[in-house]
């Protein structure tokens, strides 16, 4: 009997410690996420070509592809997506971007930090070149 409780708490003992250590790994970078600074982009003197962007932070790092046309973004595709995405984030504020032609959008609701990952890979696709 003393051999299955100690099996039982060792057990419970690495589901709590799973179960702390995959919250640590969530929250990690939150704050620091959502302090990320959007400056915006001038596109007005580019040339038409695709534009590679990146953002590093851990579980937000992605890489993007920024398609330019007559000074226009028409397109942006993902290279290497955030560690949990969300298509419907990406979607929706990548349509914000090719209808304002800036990255001065409002964030996706419930994704500030990963919205603002993605606006910086933009804004360093030209910001880079």
């Amino acid at each position: 009997m003393k051999t299955i409780l100690k099996r039982l708490l060792s057990v419970i003992f690495i589901c709590i410690l799973v179960f702390v250590s995959g919250i640590f790994y969530i929250s990690r970078g939150l704050n620091d996420g959502k302090d990320i600074a959007i400056n915006g982009i001038d596109i007005s003197n580019l040339s038409d070509g695709i534009y590679n962007g990146k953002y590093k932070a851990g579980r937000w790092t992605n890489e993007l592809n920024v398609t330019v046309k007559d000074h226009k973004i028409i397109k942006i595709d993902i290279e290497d997506d955030v560690t949990f995405s969300m298509p419907s984030v990406s979607h929706d504020l990548f349509n914000k971007v090719i209808t304002v032609q800036n990255t001065t959008v409002d964030v996706i609701s419930e994704a500030t930090v990963t919205s603002k990952a993605y606006l910086k890979s933009i804004e360093n696709a030209f910001n880079n070149n």
